[in-house]
């Protein structure tokens, strides 16, 4: 019998990016108080036990100084790059999308140099990457009325990793004009992620408020040689794709990311989610499961498994 493990894998810790580089280790982020850490782990299971580092402090005060939010960690032309949100400690209004760079071969090292915030057209958050087609693409969730007042995903060029391509076009992708994706008082669409398999490209979204029960994933597909500034070129499911599961406990399920167990076969989903309807934001925690796919070549994500649930380690983690 191999051995198992139960999630939630790290307590209070929301908004997770877990990434396998080719080094073989796991570097973990997630939405922390007070500065940007990176986690450096050799398993996906224990992250929480894994070498921890503050990587960055903001300044006290200023357009970038509060309100760090979801930090995504990115290997790009042969260098690291940390996506995240910040603001001013203000609304909405103040939100922008920062860029950090380190060309140390690992994270944990070197030293991480501001590149400055992204000229997105819309205050936004949630920033992330696509590699398409030998080119940089920005998605990101834009602030607006669509027709009522939330998030949006756009997506825009990149001329490098840190500079957006201004004269490239802005698109929107999906807006939530779906009643699930306008639960908890705003209407959401946010943290896009990309997971690539058989031959095409998922846009996976989070969508309604996060302190909402109803927080739930989204996703759009598109063909991988497709145009990916095409709205056109995207098919958007009208369900969600993963939601809560009262039967197990497990509520707010969304602001996910990918990665694979340690040998590569397998699939793993990465996510947050609350322990009860209405539970503070703050309990947000990170789980994973893993994942399989359907006939049809699209992902199954299942259901969000219970806290007594024993789940069998990741292939390649197995003593």
């Amino acid at each position: 019998m191999n051995p198992t493990f139960r999630n939630p894998i790290v307590e209070k810790a929301a908004d997770p990016w877990l990434l396998k580089h080719s080094d073989g280790y796991y570097y973990f982020m997630s939405t922390q108080s007070g500065g940007l850490d990176i986690t450096k782990s050799d398993s996906m299971t224990g992250i929480a036990a894994g070498r921890k580092k503050r990587v960055w402090i903001p300044e006290k005060s200023g357009p970038y100084s509060h309100n760090l939010w979801a930090p995504e960690l990115h290997r790009l032309e042969g260098k690291w790059y940390i996506y995240y949100t910040a603001n001013d400690g203000g609304g909405d209004e103040s939100r922008r999308i920062c860029v950090l760079e380190n060309d140390a071969a690992d994270p944990l090292e070197g030293e991480w140099n501001w590149k400055g915030a992204l000229e997105t057209p819309l205050a936004g958050l949630d920033g992330t990457v696509m590699e398409s087609g030998g080119r940089l693409y920005f998605l990101y969730a834009g602030y607006g009325h669509y027709p009522d007042y939330g998030s949006a995903i756009f997506i825009m060029r990149m001329s490098n990793p840190w500079t957006l391509d201004l004269d490239g076009g802005h698109e929107l992708l999906t807006a939530p004009t779906l009643e699930w994706e306008k639960q908890g008082g705003m209407a959401i669409n946010e943290g896009p992620v990309i997971l690539r398999r058989n031959g095409r490209v998922f846009l996976v979204y989070s969508a309604s408020t996060t302190w909402s029960e109803d927080y739930a994933l989204g996703m759009l597909a598109m063909k991988e040689d497709a145009d990916p500034m095409q709205v056109y070129s995207w098919d958007k499911s009208p369900v969600p794709v993963f939601r809560k599961s009262p039967e197990n406990g497990v509520y707010a399920t969304g602001h996910n990311s990918f990665t694979i167990s340690p040998d590569g076969t397998e699939d793993w989903i990465v996510f947050h989610a609350l322990p009860a309807p209405g539970a503070e934001t703050g309990l947000r925690s990170t789980r994973l499961q893993k994942f399989g796919w359907k006939p049809d070549g699209t992902p199954d994500f299942g259901v969000p498994l219970s806290d007594s649930h024993d789940i069998e380690l990741p292939a390649g983690e197995r003593k």
